[in-house]
């Protein structure tokens, strides 16, 4: 979430401050919602390349007292996450920094800590509250001991290795058991091999062979993410790189605190951006800005002469970090700019300056001009048909980052400084971009973006919106999800929230079963134009033997890139008339309101749908009684190929 300004209580404080004095005067629930800005302030005062910073650990230790039941009462619209954590050794110092970190993100942590030493019974038995208390997350922290307190004494590289393999089939049989048994992710980490481990064997061949070893016991681990949807494994070797210590010798030998609080917190930063991705909440677009951010110098003063992206010290460093934005958005992150600069000059840099790394053709929006930068960031987000809260923001200007901050609290800000040589660090220090899986979509996305522009100029010279359509070609292809495409559906359904009739989130693995049963259609809908393929673009979720008689369409999502272009009538009609030709007695829908799905409210009633009731949180279930007057019919100027039972050519 995107900083904002320090708020005064008696005199100007910091954050921090303002969290106590709020919980000091009881006011803290009441003032949730100025939570997630107030801790992206302290998250920014860190050292990038560091563990977290410590006031926001201290921070969590505020937020951890409050009963977030008080707080979803206060709040009903607070996102909330259930973790179960279980492990080997002393974990109380994961809370904290845990609540913090979802805190900031703009989640509420419910959280149930399990007990010391109990990783292998929870994982085993599916009666404990790993199985039964439907947990978002559950969160198995490991550390080396499981391996060494079993070796002999004394004992050789031989009798670690197969203790070694042993423990990791072990752990492999418990995350299937999960999978099958389960209701969320589990979480698991690669295990740090400390010197105190290495420096018990004396020669410097054993200490080599036991590195292979145990390199390829974590390789292991972190192969069960690939083998299992629901399996995500923490890599903490890179955490360990940025310096904390993995454990305090004192409380590792006398309170079993095995992975200190440092480490911990560092693991908590990883948990929230992985929350933040099972929640639908990963960025799209990284929006930087260009004088001393993508190159040393400022162009309206030095001239494009005067600025530099490489040959200097300092510009080496701006050409490093445009390589690391030029890797994210190769990986289907939009970039866009956003500068105070006269327009032709810096379109003249971008194209012919022979320090750039990034090109015009980069970039999905180019808004330079001396407008207010917020003013801009709203301009970008409307023209590429997304809510301001799928932006972040990169710049070095403290006053531009306030300002973004304090009036566009959705966007999340990275606060740049005068030291290019922390570019890099800071952009990725929280993961923004971060998603379970990329999908061929991705990769493709700025080119479709980019096509969109064709598509806007077609628009513009149009004489009306039906002209418009009609010289668009749209096609549309709709039949049952093929087993490639069950990534990018589950993605659709995690990250789409204007055209998301229910917003409920699927991970791969429940898009997998849904496709596998016999009584749901899993449908795929896919659209090219005269411009080019859109790709798979949405879906429709189908329950064809729901008690009751009749087919429910549980939920209807479609990117916002393709909007208004007659798709989702398309599918609605090849829905209801399939379900009138197979006997159904009724097609029923449901939507389910949010701060974004507002503008679908009117997408069932224009379908020939009746309105049956609404509940006091504003859902609505629809009825459509498939009488021929009122079956919806596909818009001329689409060409519809749909199959329901999945036989499409």
């Amino acid at each position: 979430m995107a900083t904002v300004a320090s708020t005064t209580v008696g005199e100007r404080t910091g954050p921090l401050d303002r969290l106590r004095a709020l919980h000091r005067e009881g006011r803290l629930v009441a003032a949730y919602p100025e939570v997630p800005g107030l801790l992206a302030e302290l998250a920014a005062a860190g050292d990038p390349a560091g563990p977290p910073a410590p006031d926001l650990v201290r921070a969590g230790q505020l937020l951890a007292r409050l009963d977030p039941a008080a707080v979803r009462a206060a709040h009903p619209a607070v996102d909330t996450f259930a973790a179960v954590v279980t492990g080997h050794s002393t974990l109380g110092g994961l809370t904290a920094p845990l609540t913090a970190e979802l805190a900031r993100h703009g989640m509420l942590l419910r959280l149930r800590p399990g007990d010391f030493g109990s990783w292998f019974r929870d994982l085993q038995d599916t009666g404990s509250e790993l199985y039964t208390a439907r947990a978002d997350a559950v969160l198995c922290v490991l550390d080396a001991q499981i391996v060494f307190d079993e070796l002999p004494h004394p004992w050789l590289v031989e009798d670690l290795e197969r203790i070694a393999a042993a423990k990791l089939a072990l752990i492999g049989s418990l995350a299937e058991r999960y999978v099958a048994h389960g209701t969320g992710t589990l979480v698991l980490n690669t295990l740090p091999l400390l010197r105190g481990h290495t420096r018990r064997l004396v020669d410097a061949r054993s200490r080599a062979r036991l590195g292979v070893v145990w390199r390829e016991f974590n390789a292991g681990l972190l192969r069960l993410s690939a083998a299992h949807d629901r399996v995500h494994v923490v890599d903490l070797d890179p955490l360990v790189a940025c310096g904390p210590p993995v454990q305090d010798p004192r409380l590792a030998a006398y309170a079993k605190v095995l992975l200190g609080d440092e480490l911990l917190a560092g693991y908590a930063r990883e948990v929230g951006h992985l929350a933040r991705g099972l929640r639908g909440r990963t960025r799209k677009v990284l929006v930087v800005d260009l004088d001393n951010t993508l190159w040393d110098g400022i162009l309206g003063d030095d001239g494009p002469e005067g600025i530099a992206a490489a040959t200097t010290y300092r510009g080496e460093a701006f050409g490093r970090f445009q390589k690391a934005v030029g890797q994210i958005g190769a990986q289907g992150v939009l970039l866009a700019v956003c500068s105070k600069n006269d327009r032709e000059p810096v379109l003249g840099v971008l194209r012919d300056h022979p320090d750039m790394v990034l090109r015009e053709q980069d970039f999905v929006r180019v808004n330079a001009n001396w407008e207010p930068k917020d003013g801009n960031l709203l301009d970008i987000a409307r023209r590429l048909n997304l809510g301001v809260d799928s932006l972040v923001f990169a710049d070095d200007s403290p006053f531009e980052c306030g300002l973004v901050a304090g009036s566009l609290p959705g966007v999340a800000v990275i606060r740049l400084d005068e030291e290019p040589a922390l570019h890099v660090e800071r952009l990725l220090a929280d993961g923004w971009f971060d998603v379970p899986e990329l999908t061929a979509e991705d990769r493709a996305r700025a080119a479709q973006y980019r096509t969109d522009a064709a598509r806007q100029d077609l628009q513009e010279s149009a004489g009306s919106m039906e002209e418009y359509l009609a010289g668009l070609g749209v096609e549309v292809s709709f039949s049952p999800v093929r087993e490639h495409e069950i990534a990018r559906v589950s993605q659709v359904t995690l990250r789409t929230n204007q055209f998301n009739l229910t917003t409920e989130r699927l991970q791969q693995a429940e898009v997998r079963a849904l496709l596998g049963s016999p009584d749901h259609r899993v449908l795929a809908i896919r659209s090219r134009d005269r411009f080019g393929d859109n790709g798979l673009v949405g879906a429709v979720f189908v329950d064809t033997a729901r008690e009751g008689g009749g087919w429910h369409i549980d939920n209807m999502l479609l990117s916002c890139r393709v909007f208004a272009r007659g798709i989702e009538q398309s599918c609605l009609a090849a829905v209801v008339r399939a379900a009138r030709d197979a006997g159904a007695g009724a097609v029923y829908a449901r939507y389910r309101p949010t701060a974004k799905n507002h503008k679908v409210r009117g997408l069932y009633p224009s379908a020939g749908f009746a309105e049956l009731a609404e509940d006091g949180a504003g859902a609505v279930t629809f009825r459509h009684d498939l009488a021929d007057e009122t079956l919806p019919v596909v818009p001329g100027h689409v060409r519809l190929t749909a199959d329901l039972a999945g036989t499409l050519s």
